[in-house]
């Protein structure tokens, strides 16, 4: 019988507690690659060089990058610039004083994807890039911090929407939270605009993500022709924050916490 079949509820795969660890081991890679990656997000920087530098820094950790080679994508990272809402292909593009940027890496260690992504800000930002950045750190939090078991996962996307729209900001609906672990993707989706009640229950051993993208202007995006980057149809500024995270015995575990507490909304330099 296929073990990672026999331990699914719902489709959703429930770990064990030694799986724990793995997850650890690889959030603190991912995050600390995002630390690293802080003081060279500056103005004038091509964001080629900013994923340059977290392939090299992931092969030095001993990990792997999970999104090379994903359906064809060739970077270790994805950089989102003001109103790219996610997918951002590295590039020559400079980064520009004022700008903000989510950058998203998942690393794999061991067989375990550790996947988070972070809003940095270029130089002096304007008041209202910088309140985004902090409404959708704390709209995130807001759904973390309810998770336990018993919940259901839409609770976490009805955190999350009441949260933002008290902030008078849009919530992204065309991307989702998911299920991780020893697969990069799995169940569940964690929806992050879902009616409190809804989708499955939560128990202990589940890992996924809490990953909400918000808008200052309407929710709606479009891919453009690369396939990848999604930006909001009426070009409004987008930002978002990921965590991995475990439904524990008695809450929830963060597995990306920034090994130096720079897992918060900041400037970059």
């Amino acid at each position: 019988m296929d073990t990672i079949a026999a331990k699914r509820v719902n489709g959703i795969r429930i770990h064990e507690a030694e799986d724990f660890e793995g997850m650890r081991k690889a959030g603190q890679v991912a995050s600390a690659c995002l630390d690293m990656i802080a003081e060279h997000v500056k103005p004038d920087v091509a964001t080629q060089y900013l994923d340059d530098l977290i392939l090299e820094f992931v092969r030095d950790h001993g990990a792997a990058s999970a999104t090379v080679g994903y359906r064809g994508y060739r970077h270790g990272s994805c950089i989102s610039i003001n109103h790219v809402v996610c997918h951002g292909i590295p590039g020559n593009r400079l980064l520009k004083e004022g700008d903000i940027a989510n950058i998203d890496v998942t690393v794999v260690v061991d067989g375990w994807h550790g996947d988070t992504s972070r809003m940095y800000g270029v130089g002096d930002v304007k008041r209202k890039a910088s309140r985004l950045m902090d409404v959708t750190y704390d709209a995130m939090m807001a759904g973390i911090s309810i998770i336990k078991p018993g919940i259901r996962v839409g609770d976490i996307g009805a955190a999350i929407t009441q949260y933002a729209h008290k902030n008078r900001v849009s919530v992204v609906e065309d991307f989702c939270g998911h299920g991780l672990g020893r697969v990069f993707h799995d169940e569940p989706n964690v929806v992050h605009s879902a009616r409190a009640g809804t989708g499955a229950e939560l128990q202990p051993g589940m890992f996924f993500t809490v990953e909400p993208m918000l808008n200052l202007g309407r929710k709606d995006t479009v891919i453009l022709p690369d396939g990848w980057t999604a930006v909001t149809r009426d070009r409004s500024l987008s930002a978002q924050f990921e965590h991995s995270v475990g439904v524990t015995e008695d809450g929830v575990e963060i597995f990306t916490t920034s090994p130096t507490g720079l897992h918060t909304p900041h400037k970059a330099n």
